[in-house]
């Protein structure tokens, strides 16, 4: 199969009535994909994908392979909580034969044991049955609160081997992502954190799913394919991490193909002050558009 590569976490634009303007994320899309990614992955964190429910989910995915893009250049987030709803959501996706599925681990209860979580993965893919494959595992406690420890992705790949192929690590906590690519070297390791990317790729991670691909891919590909450290892109990190990620990920969006679509988010996450974007705006700027001398 290859190395992962570079997916690009895309953002999910939306209209003044609040629904998914479903040709300008396939427009997003198809300019990722020209720009180096080799994949899009759709629902993921920078998505808001706890936000869209299953029709949408199912539309839009249909309307993406209508438009041209392979279903192999397709990853699908699901970020629920019920074993029903996440099978449900997954088994679509599966059926329209995309490459991979980012599952996060359910978040409404907190301190759950290895052993709950182990369970509900269990329950997700007995559901599936046979069509379950090619399973990335999202570890994102920040958002989740709920962290897959290195022993738990260890009995998951055990129990479910050729189901769980891969992890999603944006735990931001080096040590950890270490650990991770010590132990589990052979599954699909990305790295979330692009503070983290490069160094991640020549420890052996095999690419990443990043938000910021949105607007400066040919770069993070750089990190997530060949680990070139990247200054411009660890100082921007610190910028974007001043605001939420997801609205500040559609301000620079919004800053590069001014279009101010872009700005709008879905509650509960709401859209980053005129101020907040113009700060944005001009560090980025000072980064990745430094006049010549």
């Amino acid at each position: 199969m290859g190395r992962f590569g570079l997916s690009v976490a895309l953002a999910t634009p939306f209209d003044g009535d609040d629904n998914i303007a479903v040709s300008a994320m396939i427009a997003q899309a198809k300019r990722s994909l020209a720009q180096g990614c080799s994949s899009v992955t759709l629902f993921g964190t920078t998505g808001e994908g706890s936000s869209i429910g299953n029709a949408e989910r199912q539309r839009v995915l249909a309307a993406f392979i209508e438009a041209g893009i392979d279903p192999y250049q397709i990853v699908v987030g699901v970020l629920v909580d019920a074993a029903e709803d996440a099978a449900a959501q997954t088994g679509y996706a599966l059926s329209m034969g995309v490459r991979n599925i980012l599952l996060a681990p359910p978040c409404y209860f907190k301190n759950v044991s290895d052993e709950g979580i182990f369970h509900w993965f269990n329950a997700v893919f007995r559901i599936l049955g046979d069509q379950a494959r090619d399973i990335i595992v999202y570890n994102i406690p920040s958002v989740t609160m709920v962290p897959l420890s290195v022993a738990l992705i260890g009995r998951l790949r055990q129990a479910f081997p050729g189901i769980v192929t891969g992890v999603k690590d944006s735990s931001g906590d080096w040590a950890f992502t270490e650990r991770l690519l010590e132990a589990h070297h052979d599954l699909i390791i990305l790295i979330g954190d692009e503070r983290h990317l490069a160094q991640g790729t020549r420890t052996g991670g095999q690419g990443a799913i990043s938000g910021m691909a949105n607007f400066i891919a040919p770069e993070i590909k750089r990190m997530a394919e060949e680990g070139k450290d990247d200054p411009r892109v660890v100082a921007f990190v610190a910028e974007l991490l001043k605001y939420p990620v997801t609205p500040a990920v559609k301000v620079m969006i919004a800053h590069l193909s001014d279009d101010e679509m872009w700005l709008a988010v879905r509650p509960p996450l709401v859209s980053i002050s005129g101020e907040g974007c113009s700060k944005l705006a001009l560090a980025f700027d000072a980064l990745f558009r430094k006049k010549a001398a």
